[in-house]
């Protein structure tokens, strides 16, 4: 996507501006920025939205990266960032931002939109390992099913082959019911 149909609050248009845009149906919201109306809201578009998030060495991932690749309409509350460099760095965190410090494997990660995300089967392995400590992860998983069937398969044979990861039992449960749901 083109950063000309990207609009940012504060860059080129005020919040206020951006919202009056919106109101007269010339804008629409997706994650924190604005894009015309009549642009398609790709991957693309959904990573753009959130690339002052996602800082050097760190990739989308969890529900975040869910959301980009198409799991949901709306973005989460909290985005998710994992590191992506073997490199240990010094994550910026908010409110809205959790960074975990574990690395995603390059061969574990798309380029989209320019911003670096985990590919849907490590998105679904992510939120599997996670759902014992956040039942709200469930929600992601569901959707991120619907687009990419066979994450949850693959997500599964992969976290079978681990050893010694925290919440693997209720993270395979999980993904068997999703798998079998394909059938």
């Amino acid at each position: 996507m083109h950063p000309a149909f990207l609009y940012v609050p504060g860059e080129r248009l005020s919040l206020s501006e951006l919202s009056a845009a919106r109101i007269d149906g010339h804008v629409v919201e997706v994650g924190d920025a604005y894009v015309p109306a009549d642009l398609f809201e790709g991957p693309d578009v959904r990573a753009s939205a959130i690339a002052s998030l996602v800082q050097p060495g760190t990739a989308a991932s969890g529900p975040t990266a869910a959301w980009i690749h198409g799991a949901g309409d709306s973005p989460p509350g909290v985005h998710h960032l994992k590191r992506c460099v073997e490199r240990r760095i010094r994550a910026v965190t908010s409110a809205r931002l959790v960074f975990h410090d574990t690395v995603v494997p390059p061969s574990d990660v798309l380029l989209i939109g320019g911003i670096p995300v985990s590919t849907p089967v490590r998105t679904m392995l992510d939120l599997a390992t996670a759902v014992h400590r956040d039942p709200r992860v469930l929600t992601w998983m569901d959707r991120l099913a619907e687009v990419f069937p066979d994450a949850p398969e693959a997500a599964g044979e992969t976290l079978r082959g681990m050893s010694r990861v925290p919440g693997s039992r209720a993270g395979t449960a999980v993904l068997e019911r999703l798998a079998l749901r394909k059938r």
